[in-house]
Order: structure tokens, then C-alpha cells, then sequence
């Protein structure tokens, strides 16, 4: 491990899980509170309550720009809170804020933060219940962490996956990751490119309603790292492989075209209002239709399956026929993106 923190550090991806296990998971001691703890590195902890698991989540959010075609820092931190609870099964009951406030930001700017923040908290809906509100001298600008906390009946691990499994994703992918860093480069479109930035229970809750928690093996949000990242660490916890098809894989033609000029593949950036979905085969076609009767899942696509070989890793079935290796990224390429 090296000696200093780099910013790759926080950005996902290999260099992210080194620090995590090498530094994180060595230096603290009580890690579970006898569900799903802090080891198995997933979105969130469970802890056992009767017949049911609270969920508990935390997350920071440093995105810069503060706004950004389709979303802004509010709305990027409700939705990712929400999220995490969601990819666990859990239907989000509550959140808490904590926001970090440089000195000499325009109140104009923190009040279009907040309004944000609860119009998307109500779109789950889900209350923001406590908070803490803290000024430095830096000019950091603004960060917000947001906490929440949720209830499950059946929670649901990224590490669920079992071989003949179909897998699923809720939309396009590389949407956020994209609009942030055209944004940032002044590249322009004919269509303008904008974050996925949402809130995903409606589409998570749809298909439980329509094939039961307990056909729901394995769930992730693919944010930092992206899609890439998301589907090696599914293959690696659950020691199976994943092979998926490029052409099924959604990806709006413009985000095609941005990832061509700069550089960057699609599958490696962040999505903020996408979920990967693991469900048996047979339950599969059923999951997508419900998927694609909600909102925010009528793009969905059925991109791949969980198989015996390739144990660990994840496989691209190109459009030319061949197959290659989908590595995981050594950290998000698109810096402060979340």
C-alpha cells in the first residue's frame, strides 16, 4: 500500500478495494452487527431485527460541478443514499444530511441544494429526518454526506449470483459519467447528453412485487468504476463468471460518440440512477417486463448470464463474434464524479 492517498483512491475500481482492504478492513476491529457488515464491502449493513434487517447506509458526495446537465449535488446525494438501500432490498424509511459548507458560498446556491434534495426525497418517497451543517474557511464550495436507513425483509448482497443466472440492467449505461466530463470539456452535441441521476426503489420494488425478493440473488448500482467495475465484483464475491453481450449492453448513441472522442469506454464510468440485477433464469423475462413498466426502467435489457467457467471474471461477447476479458478499472476515469 502506498505511503500517501492518491485522489485514484476514492474513485473505485482496483486501487479503491486495495485501500479498503489494506488500510479500512485491517485497522478496524468490529466490523458487523450480526448481518451484513463492513468485510463483505457491499453497499450497505444489515443488522437483524425479528423477522426483518435494518439496513444502514452512508455516503459522501464531492461532485464538481455542484450542477450538471439533468441533476446537481442534491440530488446526486439523496439518490445515492436511496439507491445503496435499494440494491439491498430495502425500502428506504429515512435519511440524514450532513453538509459541509466552504466559507463565501452564495445562500442562493445552498437553498437550490436543499429544494433539490427534498423534491428528489419525495419522489421515493423518503423523509430527511436529522442533519448536521458545518462551515470551514476553505473554498471547498459545498460536500454532502447523507446517511440513511431502510427495512428489508429479504436483503439482498451483490455476492448472490449462482451459475445459470440471467443478468439485467435497468438502462443505458455511462450516462453520468459522460454529461459530467463533456460538460467539464465544453464538448457539445446535437443531443445534449445528461446524467441518469434518480432514484431506482420504484424499478428495485416492481420486479420484487413480480417475482419475490427471494428470486432477486444478486443486485449493484454500477456508480463509480461503472458497469465494468460493478459486474467484476459480483463475479469475484460469488466466485462464478459472468459473460455479457456488447450488443445487448443499452448505450445512447451520444454517450457513444463522447466515449469515442475522449477516450474512455462507456462501460468504465459512473451511473447514478441504474441497478444490475442477477434473478434465476426462468424468472428473468418476467423481471425485465416489470422493469420496463416503471419510469425509470423502460429501457432495461437483459445483457448476460452467470456462468460455470472464467470463475472470478467477466467476459465480453463482442460484435465481431469473439470474446475478451471486461477488466475492472484501477479507479473511475472521470474524477469527482459522485
Amino acid at each position: 500500500m502506498e505511503d500517501r492517498i492518491r485522489l485514484e483512491h476514492g474513485a473505485g475500481g482496483e486501487v479503491m478495494e486495495e485501500l479498503l482492504r489494506e488500510v479500512v478492513l485491517k485497522t478496524l476491529t468490529l466490523k458487523s452487527a450480526g448481518g451484513i457488515g463492513l468485510d463483505a464491502l457491499d453497499d450497505g449493513a444489515t443488522i437483524p431485527l425479528g423477522d426483518r434487517h435494518v439496513v444502514f447506509t452512508i455516503d459522501g458526495h464531492t461532485v464538481r460541478p455542484m450542477f450538471f446537465p439533468g441533476g446537481d449535488l442534491g440530488r446526486l446525494a439523496v439518490s445515492g443514499t436511496v439507491n445503496d438501500l435499494a440494491v439491498m432490498g430495502a425500502e428506504p424509511l429515512a435519511l440524514a444530511n450532513s453538509m459541509i459548507i466552504g466559507e463565501g458560498l452564495e445562500t442562493d446556491i445552498l437553498v437550490r441544494i436543499l429544494k433539490s434534495m427534498d423534491s428528489t426525497a419525495r419522489e421515493v418517497p423518503v423523509p430527511i429526518v436529522t442533519g448536521d451543517t458545518k462551515v470551514v474557511e476553505e473554498k471547498i464550495g459545498m460536500f454532502v454526506v447523507t446517511a440513511g436507513v431502510g427495512l428489508a425483509e429479504h436483503p439482498v448482497s451483490d455476492a448472490g449470483s449462482k451459475v445459470g443466472d440471467a443478468v439485467l440492467i435497468s438502462g443505458t449505461v455511462g450516462d453520468h459519467g459522460m454529461a459530467l466530463m463533456s460538460h467539464r470539456e465544453g464538448i457539445s452535441f446535437e443531443t445534449e447528453l445528461k446524467s441518469d441521476v434518480a432514484p431506482i426503489w420504484s424499478v428495485v420494488k416492481a420486479v420484487a412485487d413480480e417475482i419475490g425478493w427471494e428470486n432477486i440473488h444478486a443486485m449493484k448500482d454500477p456508480t463509480r468504476g461503472g458497469l465494468s467495475n460493478a459486474l467484476n465484483e459480483m463475479a469475484s464475491k460469488a466466485n462464478v463468471g459472468i459473460l455479457v453481450r456488447e450488443e445487448d449492453i443499452p448505450v445512447r448513441p451520444e454517450v457513444k460518440a463522447a466515449s469515442e472522442m475522449l477516450g474512455i469506454s462507456p462501460y468504465d464510468v459512473a451511473n447514478e440512477g441504474k441497478v444490475v440485477m442477477v434473478v434465476p433464469k426462468e424468472h428473468a423475462e418476467d423481471a425485465l417486463e416489470a422493469m420496463r413498466r416503471t419510469e425509470r426502467g423502460k429501457e432495461a435489457a437483459m445483457i448476460g448470464e452467470v456462468i460455470e467457467e472464467y470463475r472470478g471474471k467477466v467476459l465480453v461477447s463482442t460484435l465481431i463474434g469473439g470474446r475478451r476479458f471486461l477488466e475492472p478499472p484501477a479507479g473511475d476515469p472521470v474524477p469527482r464524479v459522485c
